[in-house]
């Protein structure tokens, strides 16, 4: 899909990648981007910059996001590019709350679910229509400190899989965007973060380098172009993908190796749960 005087909606849209992409879509030649963020001067900002809509959403909330594509179908016509890009970042392994890990679902699974439930029956009367869902490279792999992290961006990889396969034949294309560290506010936005440790327990996803949120929007529109399923702006993720699924025990023991180097101090994140002596 070329994005020239397409319609493009994006949650998470008022910083970050989600901004990035906002201002990419823009200079792609789309006709209209709707910015969708919780944060709604936020997302009042970014669509002011591009002469686009700003809209206040809470993407836990189905309701709130079929209003958003019957808001936009109604204002702008047809979407083209729904770009659910909504998500944070937490560190807690078994200890964490049932309320923590429920509320990282229903951000980063149950939101890409809404948006497709709401938008596909449009794009499938149209017989074509794109989804870009945002994931981590921790679904694919894992993410060391944060057990809920890596479930739901699993689940989130899961999900777009599953739209893939079972709506190709309606039209429906699906990228889902995997990178690593990106220069962004998703530390300081987290609900952990407290400003004493800027990494929130190290350097977990930074070793291959961090991009700019601007080099990850470009991967993402070559990817649309081209309807590459995997958005992979760090490529050596696809190496660590490859050695996972061809030697899985030989895999878990080297970031066994790899978590011990980020917590030198000898104090793991499973040692959360672990009985006080």
């Amino acid at each position: 899909m070329e994005l020239e005087n397409r319609v493009v909606v994006i949650t998470g849209g008022g910083s970050g990648i989600g901004e990035a992409l906002a201002k990419a879509a823009n200079a792609a030649g789309a006709r209209h981007v709707v910015v969708a963020d919780l944060h709604g001067a936020e997302a009042g900002r970014v669509a002011a910059e591009i002469g686009g809509t700003g809209v206040e959403i809470d993407v836990r909330d189905e309701a709130a996001i079929k209003q958003l594509v019957d808001d936009t179908e109604s204002a702008q016509g047809p979407i083209d590019l729904f770009v659910s890009n909504a998500g944070y970042v937490t560190t807690a392994g078994l200890e964490d709350s049932n309320e923590a890990i429920q509320n990282m679902w229903e951000v980063h699974c149950m939101a890409h679910i809404y948006a497709a439930r709401a938008v596909l029956p449009s794009m499938i009367a149209r017989g074509e229509g794109y989804l870009l869902n945002t994931a981590s490279a921790a679904g694919l792999l894992t993410q060391i400190g944060s057990l809920a992290y890596s479930v739901t961006k699993a689940a989130a990889v899961s999900i777009g899989e599953w739209i893939s396969v079972s709506h190709h034949h309606q039209g429906i294309r699906v990228s889902v965007l995997c990178p690593q560290a990106v220069a962004t506010n998703i530390i300081s936005n987290s609900p952990d973060y407290d400003g004493s440790d800027p990494d929130l327990g190290g350097s977990v996803a930074s070793g291959d380098g961090v991009l700019t949120s601007d080099e990850v929007a470009q991967k993402c529109l070559e990817a649309i172009r081209d309807e590459k399923f995997l958005v992979l702006p760090h490529e050596e993720v696809a190496t660590y993908v490859e050695r996972k699924a061809t030697d899985r025990d030989r895999w878990l023991a080297g970031m066994r190796r790899f978590q011990t180097a980020l917590y030198p101090d000898g104090v793991l994140p499973g040692d959360a749960i672990a009985p006080k002596v």
